[in-house]
């Protein structure tokens, strides 16, 4: 089913320039909006007064990030088509944010982002591509880092760049237009929302979840949608978001694809319930969730029972997240961690049969899965070292195969501005396991992730 009064309209805002004609309207923003803005001197200023001491209106913001990562792809995987070996990558990114309020109850929130990417990994996939054109689209194997638009309702990515040792693109990851009233509040346009008490692994976040394995959190990627929160005058609160999306092949809008979802959200002394119902592509999704606290540890219990277009209630399939997180102190040190368990319902141990599901090929492309085991415990702990230096240890594991992945991490606040990470990622298992790698295309390559070490600086302004 196509939205079609709307397909002609919405196809406007699909092509390459849409990007530059936002960031005109985001640079252009301090000149149609007056000097009594916040930023931008007091209300009811004179014109005098207020060219005196003019800024540009609205809170202003970002970073500048530099990555540098060193990786080593399992044996038999399709780096090795190339020679294999290790591969050296880079990245920058920038963020500039703005932070506006055009009216009492308006708020309007802008990030617009630039990415370099370069290194090995980027000649190589260049290379691949020539040599072997009918290979699938890499991002279905997990390979290729940019972000791209093609299921999203506004086109706001344009790509700057596109050559063989290095690209360059762009793009808004916020713009979104917020009214508070009594009421409620209202928010449509390109935005984050998290739903769910998950650390690692979340089955009620339905709009681009992290996944796991994902070290850096601090920006989700924001979707297209439109969301309602009304809160009831006897506590707790309501959602309802609607995210209209699109066929990456062909660009209609297309209800099949989209989500629509309502969440309510109530308190009883200690303890948080939520209740979600939701319409997730082709996927019907009931949801409960829970928290409260034992003693001095808090605790979390998330399920889902989801059932795929054309089965009945029976033929659905459930996901369930718990966990419990605790800080302490030893040794004058401060310490946090938490432990986390997930079960997977749509899991299996056949892995190269469950990449040949339609079901999970989409959930993976869409994002909405990471997983393809059933079983999984993940632990983390974090250990301030000094009031600057805080050391970080994540662990993931499939207690079916067994394996998992290691990720240690230690960060420096160099300054209130400046942040430095050091890190990496370690998977172990045997063969044919999940994280250890196993055999895809009858045997012709090997799936897993990759062991990393990584260097990143950040500089927030």
């Amino acid at each position: 089913m196509t939205f079609r009064p709307f397909r002609d309209f919405m196809n406007v805002f699909r092509g390459p320039g849409t990007p530059w004609a936002l960031i005109l309207l985001v640079l252009l923003t301090p000149f149609v909006f007056p000097a009594g803005l916040p930023g931008g001197g007091r209300a009811g200023a004179s014109q005098e007064e207020a060219g005196a001491g003019w800024s540009p209106p609205g809170r202003w913001g970002g970073h500048l990030k530099l990555k540098g990562t060193w990786s080593q792809s399992p044996a038999g995987s399709l780096y090795d088509f190339l020679g294999g070996g290790s591969l050296l990558d880079g990245e920058g990114s920038f963020r500039l944010k703005n932070d506006l309020v055009p009216g009492e109850g308006l708020r309007l929130e802008t990030h617009y982002e630039i990415v370099l990417l370069g290194g090995d990994r980027w000649r190589k996939i260049a290379d691949l591509k020539k040599r072997y054109p009918f290979l699938p689209d890499l991002k279905e194997w997990g390979i290729g880092g940019t972000v791209e638009d093609d299921r999203r309702l506004f086109d706001f990515t344009s790509t700057l760049e596109d050559r063989d040792d290095y690209g360059l693109y762009h793009r808004l990851d916020r713009f979104v237009l917020t009214l508070s009233r009594p009421w409620g509040t209202f928010r449509a346009g390109r935005q984050a929302v998290t739903w769910g008490n998950g650390f690692l692994f979340n089955p009620l976040d339905l709009v681009n979840p992290f996944a796991p394995s994902d070290i850096e959190r601090e920006y989700k990627i924001g979707d297209d949608l439109v969301s309602f929160q009304h809160r009831f005058e006897g506590g707790g609160e309501g959602w309802i978001i609607v995210v209209p999306r699109r066929n990456p092949g062909t660009g209609s809008l297309l209800w099949e694809q989209s989500a629509l979802a309502g969440k309510i959200h109530i308190a009883r002394g200690t303890t948080e319930i939520d209740v979600l119902l939701a319409k997730n592509g082709e996927d019907r999704v009931v949801g409960m969730g829970s928290s409260g606290y034992l003693g001095q540890a808090a605790w979390r219990l998330d399920g889902t029972w989801t059932v795929p277009e054309g089965e009945d209630p029976g033929g659905g399939y459930l996901s369930v997240v718990a966990n419990m997180d605790y800080s302490w102190v030893f040794l004058d040190r401060n310490f946090y961690g938490f432990l986390e368990a997930f079960w997977n319902g749509l899991g299996t141990d056949e892995y190269d049969e469950v990449l040949e599901d339609s079901r999970v090929r989409e959930r993976l492309a869409r994002g909405d899965l990471f997983t393809l085991g059933k079983t999984y415990v993940a632990g983390h702990v974090q250990v301030e070292l000094h009031p600057l230096w805080n050391f970080y240890l994540t662990a993931i594991n499939n207690v079916e195969d067994p394996s998992g992945l290691l990720q240690p991490r230690l960060v420096w606040d160099a300054s209130s501005s400046l942040r430095f990470t050091l890190g990496g990622t370690l998977p172990w298992g045997g063969t044919g396991s999940e994280y250890g790698g196993f055999p895809i295309l009858n045997g012709l390559l090997t799936y897993g992730p990759e062991a990393q070490v990584f260097l990143w600086g950040a500089y927030y302004f």
